[in-house]
C-alpha cells in the first residue's frame, strides 16, 4: 500500500472536524457522522490526485460529504429504524432543549430537505454553493428551503414557540 501524499494528509487533518460538525447536523447520529466522515476522505484520497488544488478541495470535500449522505439515505432508508436515543453530545449547550427539538425536528425531514436546510442556515452557504453541493438549480434549492422550512415548523409546531417564549 503506498503512503499517502503530504498535501492530502495535511488536509485530512485540517477538515475532519468541520466535515465532522457537519455530518453531525445531516445524519444526527455521533457514530454515522464518523462513518460519513471517513467514507468522505476515502473517496478524496482515491481521487486526490485529480483534484485541482487551486480550485477549492474544502468546497468539493463538502460536496462529496453531502452526495454521499443523500446517497446513503436513499439506500438504507429501508433497512434502517428510527430511535429515540439521542447522540452523544460533548457538553451541555446553553439552549440544550432548543437545539435538541431543531435536531429532531430535522430528523424527521427527508435527506434532500435537511441537507438543504444544514448547508443554507446552519452551514450559512449561499443559494449558488448549496446548489452546485445538491446538484440542484439556484430556484430549486430556494423553492426547497421554503417548503423545507415550512415542514420543519409544521413538524415542531407549538414544541418550538414554547421553548423560544
Amino acid at each position: 500500500m503506498r503512503e499517502a501524499p503530504p498535501d492530502y494528509l495535511e488536509f485530512a487533518v485540517a477538515r475532519s472536524g468541520p466535515l465532522f460538525r457537519t455530518a453531525c447536523l445531516l445524519t444526527g447520529d455521533w457514530h454515522l457522522a464518523e462513518d460519513l466522515v471517513q467514507e468522505t476522505l476515502a473517496k478524496m484520497y482515491r481521487s486526490w490526485w485529480r483534484i485541482n488544488r487551486a480550485q477549492s478541495p474544502v468546497a468539493y470535500a463538502d460536496t462529496v460529504l453531502v452526495r454521499t449522505f443523500v446517497s446513503q439515505r436513499r439506500r438504507r432508508s429501508s433497512t434502517e429504524r428510527p430511535s429515540d436515543r439521542m447522540p452523544d453530545t460533548a457538553g451541555p449547550a446553553p439552549d440544550a432543549e432548543l437545539r435538541m427539538a431543531l435536531l429532531d425536528g430535522l430528523a424527521r425531514l427527508t435527506a434532500r430537505d435537511r441537507a438543504v436546510l444544514v448547508l443554507r442556515y446552519w452551514e450559512d452557504r449561499s443559494v449558488e454553493e448549496t446548489a452546485q453541493a445538491l446538484r440542484l438549480s439556484p430556484g430549486a434549492v430556494r423553492t426547497r428551503s421554503t417548503r423545507a422550512l415550512r415542514r420543519l415548523r409544521d413538524v415542531l409546531g407549538t414544541e418550538l414557540a414554547d421553548l423560544t417564549t
